[in-house]
């Protein structure tokens, strides 16, 4: 009986001291030391398997091309530079973890440095604040700002409460939200960073519906001496693609304007049409005057009206074929309507603060 015990225990021994030294070897390839002399917080593999429930699936947010996203809750400390790290005083507080697929390892490691980079180097109120990281794993987990409200703009209409989607429809609701994407991507590009995949369903609104840009997943810094970078593997809606993107495989600054013209599209445009013809029949119309045969709402005053068509075809310039002809961020922020106040306060709002 004692030969087995003792089998079992040496065993169990093994596999501890196993795995983690493979811990300590991915710490170090993962550049552990350097992240840490940076101030951000550094998370075990041990604390957010529990923070998650060991990634049960009643804690999972989403699931992307890239990995899948878990609410979870740790403790977290702040520090001066806007991330946190441990520290006398800590409190606990809800996070998303990014956690990557078992798939394109060597690919997805680059995604995920390139995105903890961007967001090292990336502080605004309008871009989802990364809180610390895990290196004890082949590829980092990342921890995020959890969006309570955890709403997209690709589903905003269907899974919100009917009153809170009658009010984000409304077109000054709707400028809003896309004049703060506009300021928080054109302050993105001022810190030469390329998102590599702005889409409807990466533009957050939180509980006090502020905008939120996330998934940097293929987020990379454009170096100084180069005016692209060459991907690895196309990212993002296939109809939605910078054309320049899709052939020749260069992601530029002007990539995410044409993204981001198909999102000021999907404001002004009727939805209810097939997305492979949607873009070509929406610059006909917007060319054609026949806009407002289009649009996926009634506008409610002439002002409206001119707003609209303004949009459109800042939408229009976005979504050109050439990117030389497109406009910088810069230029869209310069062009598009002031930023409007709500209408009205949020429905939901109140409840939950």
């Amino acid at each position: 009986i004692l030969v087995p015990v003792v089998c079992i225990y040496a065993g169990a021994l093994a596999s501890v001291t196993w795995n983690w030294r493979i811990r300590k070897i991915n710490f170090k390839r993962n550049r552990g030391k350097f992240f840490k002399s940076q101030g951000v917080q550094i998370f075990t593999e041990a604390e957010l398997a529990k923070a998650t429930n060991n990634y049960d699936e009643s804690k999972k947010l989403g699931e992307g091309s890239f990995g899948s996203v878990y609410k979870g809750r740790v403790a977290v400390g702040k520090s001066g530079s806007g991330f946190v790290n441990r520290g006398r005083t800590t409190m606990d507080i809800e996070v998303a973890v990014k956690k990557p697929k078992d798939v394109h390892k060597p690919l997805m490691k680059k995604e995920f440095q390139d995105e903890l980079l961007t967001m090292m180097q990336t502080n605004h109120k309008n871009m989802v604040k990364l809180y610390g990281i895990c290196l004890e794993t082949r590829i980092p987990l990342l921890v995020y700002e959890y969006i309570l409200n955890d709403t997209h703009l690709n589903t905003l209409f269907k899974h919100i409460h009917p009153e809170v989607s009658t009010f984000l429809r409304s077109w000054k609701n709707q400028l809003k939200i896309a004049t703060e994407a506009t300021l928080a991507i054109k302050e993105m590009h001022s810190s030469e960073i390329i998102h590599g995949n702005i889409k409807s369903m990466n533009i957050l609104i939180d509980q006090n519906y502020s905008v939120k840009i996330s998934d940097f997943g293929t987020s990379v810094l454009k170096s100084l001496q180069h005016s692209h970078i060459v991907a690895t593997e196309i990212e993002g809606t296939l109809d939605y693609i910078d054309p320049e993107y899709l052939t020749t495989g260069k992601l530029t600054i002007k990539s995410d304007v044409y993204n981001f013209g198909a999102v000021l599209m999907d404001f002004v445009a009727n939805k209810s049409e097939e997305p492979i013809s949607i873009i070509p029949h929406f610059i006909s119309s917007v060319n054609d005057g026949t806009l407002f045969d289009v649009i996926n709402f009634k506008a409610a005053s002439e002002d409206e009206i001119k707003e609209v068509e303004v949009v459109a075809k800042i939408a229009v310039k976005c979504l050109d074929q050439s990117n030389r002809k497109r406009p910088t961020m810069s230029e869209v922020a310069q062009q598009i309507p002031p930023i409007p106040i709500w209408e009205r306060v949020p429905p939901f709002a109140e409840e939950m603060k």
